[in-house]
C-alpha cells in the first residue's frame, strides 16, 4: 500500500494505492501553524474508512509547501554567511538587475542574510582551482565565534571558485561542525558545486535558511505517522518531479521548494503519453494559485534556474532579480495568485482586483462560513452556479450562499455601481485573465502557439475555469483526467526516485573529445549509481539520463538540452535547434558546454500506470439535478443538467452540463461537446462538431 499527500495553501490531498493498484482519495483542511497535523489526521481517517492497516503502508510520498511558506513569511533559521575576503556583497549585488526598469517603486528583496551577519575569511582558490591564497583557519574561528555570539542557527559557505576547488569549503565544514555543533551548516560544493559565485551564493544561502523547518516539519510528520501505525519511508517530491528520500530533503530542502505542483505536472506528462499526446499545456488550478506549464514532446518544460517571489510569479528567462535565485533543477511553472481562495476587492485607483491575497484554509471564502466576510473567486463562482450552492466534498464542506452574495455586494457591488451577477462576472473575468497570462507566458513568450496543444486541466478549480481560459488562447480541447481536484498527489504515484550529479566543463566544444567526454561521464555515473544503490535501486532498475548546459561564446547564460547519449554532435545539434526555438534566430558563434549532468531515476516497480487506473470513486456532494448557471454577463442564465462522471460516455453531448465529483467540478458551457475516453478522462470539445469522434482536435480557432 502507498500513500501520496500534497498540501496546498487550502486543502491537503490524500490518495491512497492499495495492493490491488485501486486508488482511493479524500481532501480535508490544511493547517498552516503545522501542515503534518492535517497529514496525519487526513491519513489515519481514510485508512479507517477504507479498513486497511497503517502497518501495510510501505511508502509515503508527499510534496510539500514548507519551503515555500518559510521563505514568503521570512521564518526560517537567524543566517550568517562565511566567504572570501572581498566577496561579502555578492549576495547583495546579485545580477544588478530589475525585473521592470521603469518601475521606480519597486524595492529589492531583502537579502536573507544581512550584511552584519555575512563575514570574510582569508583564502583564494583561482579559476583554474590552484590554491593562491591557503585558508587562514584562525580567521573561520574568529568568524564562526562571532557568528555563534550574535545568535545566528544556520551558517551558509560559499567561496570563490570552490566549484573547480572544494578543499577549503570542506576545511570550513569541518571546523564548523566540530567545534559549533550547535550550528547548521549548508557548504557550495555539497549543494551547487557551480561557477557565477551569485547563484552559488544565493542557493546555498536559502538552502541553509530552510534547514531548520524543513528537518523539524519532516521529523514531526514521521513522529506523527509512526504514531498512527505508519514506519515506511517518506519520500518527497522534488521541484523538478523526482523524489528524494527524507533525510536527502533534510539536507538540500532548495531542491524541494517547489515540490508541490510538481507531482500534478509529472502525472500529466505521463498521462498524456496514455493518451498519446505529447503536447500538452497542464493547467492547475487549486485554492491559493493558478500554474500553468507547457510539456512538449513528452517532456515537461524545464529549467536550471528559478526565482522565488512573492505575489505573482510569471516564469521567464528575460525577467530576473524580483525574488531569491534558486539554481536548482526544476519544471518551469508560471504561477499567479488566482485560486478559488483568492481575495477580490477595490483597489486604491477604484479598479477591481483579484488576488494575489488568498483566503487560504483558514477562514477560506466567505461561503465556508469560517469568519471571512470579504469575497473570492469560489464565491463569485457559487453566485453564478458554477459551484454547488450547498456544499462541497462529498458534503463534508458546508456552503452558504448568501455569505457569498452579501461579500461580493459589499465589497465589489455597491462601491462599483454593479449587479450582484455583473460583480461576480467582474471578479471571474479578472480572475481568467490573469491565468491566461500565465499560460501565454510559457506559450507564447516561448514561441509556442497553444492552439496547437491540448490543455490538461488539474486541480479543484481546474476544469471550472479552464473552458474559458481555452477560449480565450484558442485552444481547441480541455482534457480533465480522473481525481482531477487530487491530481499532484495522483501524480506522485507516477514519480520515480532521482539523484542527480553534474559537473562544471566550460570547454568548447570543438575541443573536447568523446574519450575527454566519456571519461567525465564515467565520474558521474559512478557517483550517481552509488547514491541509488544507497536507496536501493540497482542493476535493471536504474535508468540514467543525460543533459548539456551549453551557451554560445561570450554568452552569460545557457540552454539546456537532453541527450541521448554522451554524443558531441547530438549536442551540438540539439542545442542549435533550442536556440533557434527559443530565441528565434541562430548564431554561428562557437559553441561551449558549461556543465554536464547525469539524472539518475531509480524506476518504482509500483509506479501507476494512467492507462489502467482503477479507482474508488466517492460521490459527490448530494445536488439537485439540474441548477442555473449565468455563462456570460447580460444574457440569460441557463438551466444545466448536473452529473456525475460515470454519466457521461465516449458519445459526445452538447453542453450545458455539470460533472460534480467528490475533488472538482467539470463545467460544460452550453456551445461545447463532452465525452468521455476509455481511460475515464473528460474531453471537452470547445465549438467542434458533436457528431464527430471523441478526442479529435477541434476544428475551430478562435
Amino acid at each position: 500500500m502507498r500513500v501520496a499527500v500534497d498540501i496546498g495553501g487550502t486543502f491537503t490531498d490524500i490518495v491512497v494505492m492499495a495492493g490491488d493498484g485501486v486508488l482511493s482519495e479524500s481532501k480535508v483542511s490544511t493547517t498552516p501553524d503545522d501542515p503534518s497535523r492535517a497529514v496525519v489526521a487526513g491519513v489515519a481517517a481514510l485508512l479507517e474508512e477504507l479498513d486497511l492497516n497503517p502497518a501495510r503502508v510501505e511508502e509515503v510520498l508527499h510534496g510539500t509547501t514548507v519551503g515555500s511558506n518559510t521563505l514568503l513569511q521570512r521564518s526560517g533559521a537567524r543566517t550568517g554567511l562565511i566567504t572570501t575576503r572581498g566577496f561579502r556583497d555578492v549576495l547583495e549585488i546579485g545580477r544588478i538587475r530589475m525585473p521592470d526598469m521603469f518601475d521606480l517603486t519597486w524595492d529589492k528583496p531583502k537579502p536573507l542574510v544581512p550584511r552584519r551577519h555575512r563575514l570574510e575569511v582569508a583564502e583564494r582558490i583561482a579559476a583554474d582551482g590552484s590554491v593562491v591564497e591557503p585558508l587562514d583557519e584562525a580567521s573561520v574561528v574568529a568568524a564562526a565565534q562571532q557568528l555563534s555570539e550574535a545568535g545566528i542557527e544556520a551558517i551558509a559557505v560559499c567561496l570563490i571558485n570552490s566549484y573547480r576547488n572544494p578543499a577549503h569549503e570542506q576545511r570550513i565544514e569541518a571546523i564548523l561542525r566540530e567545534r559549533f555543533q550547535h550550528l547548521l551548516v549548508s557548504a557550495s560544493w555539497a549543494v551547487l558545486p557551480e561557477r557565477k559565485e551569485y547563484e552559488r551564493t544565493s542557493t546555498t544561502v536559502v538552502n541553509a535558511y530552510l534547514l531548520s523547518a524543513m528537518r523539524t516539519y519532516l521529523q514531526s510528520l514521521e513522529s506523527g505517522l509512526a504514531s498512527i501505525g505508519i514506519k515506511a519511508p517518506i519520500r518527497v517530491i522534488t521541484s523538478n518531479g523526482g523524489m528524494l528520500a527524507a533525510s536527502s530533503a533534510g539536507e538540500k530542502p532548495v531542491f524541494v521548494v517547489a515540490s508541490g505542483p510538481a507531482g500534478g505536472v509529472i502525472g500529466a506528462t505521463r498521462l498524456g503519453a496514455a493518451r498519446k499526446e505529447s503536447d500538452l499545456i497542464v493547467f492547475d488550478m487549486g485554492g491559493t494559485t493558478a500554474k500553468a506549464v507547457i510539456v512538449e514532446d513528452g517532456r515537461p518544460s524545464m529549467t536550471s534556474e528559478y526565482e522565488f517571489r512573492d505575489g505573482i510569479s510569471t516564469s521567464s528567462r528575460f525577467v530576473k532579480a524580483g525574488g531569491y535565485m534558486l539554481k536548482v533543477p526544476a519544471i518551469d511553472i508560471a504561477e499567479v495568485g488566482a485560486g478559488g481562495g483568492s481575495l477580490a476587492g477595490i483597489d486604491q485607483g477604484g479598479l477591481l482586483r483579484v488576488g494575489p491575497e488568498s483566503a487560504g484554509a483558514v477562514p477560506g471564502p466567505a461561503c465556508y462560513g469560517l469568519g471571512n466576510e470579504r469575497p473570492t473567486v469560489t464565491d463569485a463562482n457559487v453566485v453564478l452556479g458554477f459551484i454547488n450552492p450547498s456544499a462541497l466534498a462529498g458534503g463534508r464542506l458546508a456552503i452558504d450562499r448568501r455569505l457569498s452574495e452579501k461579500a461580493i455586494e459589499t465589497y465589489v457591488g455597491k462601491p462599483l455601481g454593479l449587479s450582484l451577477e455583473e460583480a461576480a462576472h467582474g471578479i471571474r473575468a479578472v480572475a481568467n485573465a490573469a491565468m491566461s497570462r500565465a499560460i501565454r507566458a510559457v506559450t507564447v513568450e516561448r514561441g509556442r502557439d497553444p492552439r496547437d496543444l491540448t490543455l490538461v486541466a488539474i486541480g479543484g478549480n481546474g476544469a471550472i475555469h479552464a473552458p474559458d481560459v481555452a477560449r480565450d488562447l484558442g485552444i481547441g480541447r480541455v482534457v480533465v483526467p480522473p481525481l482531477a481536484g487530487v491530481f499532484s498527489a495522483v501524480g506522485m504515484l507516477a514519480s520515480d526516485l532521482e539523484q542527480i550529479a553534474l559537473t562544471t566543463v566550460t570547454r568548447h566544444l570543438d575541443q573536447l573529445t568523446t574519450a575527454e567526454l566519456e571519461k567525465i561521464g564515467a565520474g558521474l555515473a559512478a557517483d550517481v549509481e552509488r547514491r541509488l544503490a544507497a536507496d536501493g535501486f540497482q542493476g535493471a532498475r536504474v535508468q540514467l539520463a543525460w543533459e548539456a548546459d551549453l551557451r554560445h561564446e561570450g554568452q552569460a547564460s545557457e540552454l539546456t538540452v537532453p541527450l541521448d547519449a554522451l554524443d558531441l554532435s547530438q549536442m551540438a545539434a540539439r542545442f542549435v535547434a533550442e536556440y533557434l526555438k527559443t530565441y528565434g534566430y541562430r548564431d554561428e558563434s562557437a559553441i561551449e558546454l558549461v556543465k554536464l549532468r547525469l539524472i539518475g531515476r531509480g524506476l518504482r516497480k509500483e509506479r501507476l500506470d494512467f492507462a489502467h487506473m482503477k479507482i474508488e470513486a466517492r460521490p459527490g456532494a448530494k445536488a439537485a439535478r439540474s441548477r442555473r448557471i449565468s455563462f456570460a454577463r447580460g444574457a440569460a442564465g441557463i438551466e444545466a443538467e448536473v452529473v456525475a462522471r460515470s454519466a457521461v460516455s465516449a458519445t459526445p453531448r452538447r453542453g450545458p452540463l455539470v460533472i460534480e465529483e467528490f475533488d472538482a467540478t467539470i463545467v460544460v458551457p452550453p456551445d461545447a461537446t463532452v465525452s468521455q475516453d476509455p481511460m475515464g478522462n473528460i474531453v471537452v470539445d470547445l465549438g467542434s462538431d458533436p457528431s464527430a469522434p471523441a478526442g479529435t482536435k477541434a476544428s475551430s480557432r478562435s
